[in-house]
């Protein structure tokens, strides 16, 4: 059915209508026609298919339905309705609205964020031929290729771009396509396939004539005397399934694939299928393995038991408790007792982590506390399994989910407990696309529209948070002492600056360093080596004319990867081989500057050729169970020495570490950020946490090329009080959070000039609505051109008691203004609210 037939009022009826938020960045809903055959079964918060634009089909979640004819625009009919029940709840929606609202985006930026690509569908275009038109009579000659694509298309209904460009044996059928169109005998027509596809088992059961008769069964037996291929599969399955002592399980079978595991024949089987003696089906079954077994968890400790006290009475006056414990204090136990608790009570649990390099120690500790009603939520798994987790939300399979930051759009009908592991993470930060939202921030929303409690736990509180906690919006629960006997580790400075002056060093190793490597290797302990920066060097350069290599889109210098021999943008993921000599004077002269993990573990691996080193970054990590199986050979002692980035200093817990390495905190240090000092902070204190969490002592030793910074004695002395005492004063000094609110603005395009024009006029009229001093800029980034745009930002610095949706207002009407100048009409202009 076209859609112009679809268009036709059906006279007898009232029209009805439906606003449809769909997943593009537009601000506003679309209206779309009922069609009669979908009146009176169309719910709110289901999917539809709907057209948009001329050719784009997608899929919308029916926002209400009305009986509205649109004033502007001829409403297009809904094509195609995918749900019988929401698959969004209206507290999901209304979250959703709000991010829009905060986080200054359009509503359909977050439905495409919130929804899993799996309930997204696609369309992929198909040839058919022309339901009018005979090309037997067609007046128009055909050459042998078209008149294959004609002829495969009367034994098939329809055919691909690729399935056409298969018959000519051709690379494309573009060509012919278009040739055969414009002989008016095919069409062109989209095909919208929905993407989710559960996963089906081939099964075999017993049939029931020899299932219920023991004599037949024998005298089967008898028969299948000449084929022992045949026989040895029946009596296989007799084994495997007591179908006379339960019945049952004859009738759940077993799955087909198991017989050919056992080495038996599968052409045996097919046969036994085909003579009636096996039946055939199939069975829809879920992703995830089934985990029957639970034990209970471990008894919590005296100070473990007063913490969590201490956290149900905030409950009794408060929503939101901090839990503040050093490293090793056992948070986890506490969240696993008050989880189980809330789960007891009937109520769901949502437990954030920051990054999916926790997700598989954490997920192995709590499966076999909570089994199959925990379910996982991260992007490593495929679009079918978090599809799966959705839609096992929905009808009550899960009642605890444990996730990063998407997690908070799950479909959510009875929380009662959101717990934010490492709350101080900046991987809980969205940055590129829209929304940019904070996954801590919403979790707090979707609490209070549930009446849900939150726990906010971390070793080193974010300073909003922390302020938080001393103004009494939330309470506060500190830990101040490991769990059992582990005791903190011992703090080691390396001056790695005065060791190269006097030639101790080995390299970029401090002689300290080595030494206590050495140390660890020899007591088959383990180590930690932590360096915020991936691949093998910061750049290559040519020692003869100073060249650089530069990303050509990207305003900065190409990442050498060794181990790719390849230079990589790590902002839009350009890649070019290392050149052998100089491209600018023709040099041989030709080094690396700088050092990554890669650089690290090469080196390690010469000075310690014995040990067995990993290193665990992004590039090592990007497999589906890649993160698992690091961290499992590291459990197992696989790995003496492991090299990363920061996803090493995040909640992981090993028996045998019993020393951490920071190789280059000045990096930290000096970034030149307002949250410079207390992200180095938490970094440090985080991954030297991951040193002798048991009975083993812990060393940290931290390369430096000044010891006296101020910075390092918070930090050696575990004082975090201190440190966010001093830390507030700057703030307050700045007038920077939590003293007031930030709002970022991106201002891009593909001229420079056009960019900071359309920067300066911006910046122009918020100052005049604002004041000057709550205006920071214009100005260039430090890289100040990413994916061939240019880039300028604004900052507001907005008082606490000033009215912050009105600022969002005078931001709006500032964009109209500047997109009004048609010189401005291709320059992009992006909001981050509390850009953090």
């Amino acid at each position: 059915m076209t859609i112009e037939q679809l268009n036709i009022d059906d006279a007898n009826e009232q029209v009805l209508f439906a606003d449809v938020a769909l997943p593009v960045p537009v601000p506003m809903l679309y209206t779309y026609s009922i069609p009669a055959e979908y009146r009176g079964n169309i719910k709110e918060r289901t999917r539809v298919i709907v057209q948009f634009g001329k050719k784009r089909i997608v899929t919308g979640i029916v926002e209400k339905v009305h009986g509205n004819r649109p004033e502007i625009y001829a409403a297009k009919p809904i094509l195609e309705v995918l749900d019988t029940e929401p698959i969004i709840t209206r507290m999901q929606m209304e979250v959703m609205k709000w991010m829009s609202d905060y986080y200054m985006c359009t509503f359909g930026e977050v439905i495409n964020a919130a929804l899993p690509s799996g309930l997204k569908l696609s369309s992929e275009s198909r040839i058919q031929l022309h339901p009018h038109n005979d090309w037997n009579d067609s007046e128009y000659p055909f050459d042998d290729r078209e008149l294959l694509i004609l002829k495969a298309l009367e034994n098939k209904d329809s055919l691909t771009y690729k399935e056409a460009a298969e018959v000519i044996d051709q690379k494309s059928a573009l060509r012919f396509i278009k040739s055969l169109i414009q002989k008016e005998v095919i069409i062109i027509y989209e095909e919208v396939r929905e993407k989710y596809k559960p996963k089906i088992v081939k099964k075999i059961r017993l049939a029931a004539s020899y299932a219920e008769d023991e004599k037949t069964l024998q005298s089967l037996f008898a028969e299948l005397e000449k084929r022992p291929k045949q026989s040895d599969i029946l009596l296989k399955y007799l084994q495997m399934v007591p179908v006379y002592q339960k019945p049952e399980r004859n009738e759940a079978g077993i799955p087909k694939s198991t017989i050919n595991e056992a080495g038996l024949s599968v052409s045996s089987l097919n046969t036994l299928i085909k003579n009636k003696v096996f039946e055939e089906f199939e069975e829809i079954v879920s992703r995830f393995e089934e985990n029957t077994e639970v034990f209970e968890a471990s008894p919590l400790s005296e100070i473990q038991e007063k913490a969590k006290q201490e956290i149900l009475d905030i409950f009794e006056e408060k929503s939101t408790a901090l839990l503040h414990g050093i490293t090793g204090s056992g948070k986890t136990e506490i969240y696993i007792s008050l989880i189980q608790e809330a789960l007891d009570n009937g109520l769901q649990v949502l437990y954030l982590l920051p990054e999916i390099a926790l997700t598989a120690q954490i997920v192995n500790r709590l499966k076999v506390v909570f089994g199959d009603r925990m379910g996982v939520y991260h992007s490593k798994f495929s679009d079918n399994e978090r599809v799966e987790v959705w839609m096992g939300l929905l009808d009550g399979r899960f009642d605890f989910i444990v996730g990063v930051r998407s997690a908070i759009f799950l479909p959510f009908a009875d929380l009662g407990l959101i717990i934010v592991d490492e709350e101080h993470e900046n991987s809980y930060k969205q940055y590129e696309p829209a929304p940019r939202y904070h996954a801590r921030d919403v979790a707090l929303f979707l609490a209070h529209k549930h009446g849900a409690k939150t726990i906010l736990g971390s070793a080193t509180p974010s300073v909003e948070s922390f302020y938080n906690a001393k103004i009494g919006k939330y309470g506060l629960v500190s830990i101040n002492n490991r769990y059992g006997d582990a005791q903190l580790p011992q703090m080691v400075f390396a001056d790695i600056r005065t060791e190269k002056k006097r030639k101790t060093a080995t390299g970029n190793f401090s002689s300290v360093l080595i030494e206590a490597l050495g140390g660890i290797l020899e007591k088959k302990e383990q180590a930690i080596v932590f360096q915020n920066r991936r691949g093998y060097s910061n750049f290559i350069t040519c020692d003869d004319c100073g060249y650089t290599p530069e990303c050509p889109r990207c305003a900065v210098s190409l990442t050498y990867h060794q181990y790719k021999n390849q230079l990589n943008c790590h902002y839009c993921g350009h890649k070019e081989p290392v050149p052998i000599t100089c491209p600018a004077c023709g040099s041989q002269r030709i080094r690396t500057v700088g050092f990554g993990t890669e650089k690290i573990e090469e080196d390690l691996k010469l000075i310690f050729p014995e040990a067995k080193i990993q290193r665990m970054d992004l590039e090592t990590t990007r497999a589906k169970y890649a993160y698992h199986n690091i961290i499992k050979d590291f459990e197992d002692g696989k790995i003496d020495i492991l090299v990363g980035t920061q996803m090493v200093s995040k909640g992981l817990d090993f028996d045998r570490v019993s020393l951490v390495s920071v190789f280059d905190i000045d990096r930290m240090i000096h970034f030149p950020d307002f949250r410079s000092m207390e992200r180095t902070y938490q970094l440090t204190t985080q991954v030297s946490g991951r040193a002798g969490r048991k009975d083993i002592a812990g060393k940290v030793i931290i390369q430096t090329g000044d010891p006296e910074q101020g910075i390092l004695k918070l930090i050696s002395e575990q004082n975090y009080s201190t440190f966010f005492d001093l830390e507030m004063q700057e703030r307050e000094k700045f007038n920077y959070p939590p003293f007031s609110r930030m709002i970022k603005i991106l201002v891009r395009s593909k001229d420079k000039k056009l960019s900071k024009d359309a920067a300066d006029f911006l910046g122009n009229i918020l100052k005049e609505d604002l004041g000057t001093y709550r205006v920071l800029g214009p100005h260039e980034p430090i890289i100040n051109k990413i994916r061939d745009k240019y880039l300028m930002e604004i900052y507001l610095k907005i008082e606490r008691k000033y009215n912050i949706n009105s600022v969002k207002e005078k931001i709006k009407a500032a964009y109209l203004e500047a997109l009004r100048k048609k010189s401005f009409s291709q320059v992009e202009f992006i909001t981050d609210v509390d850009p953090y």
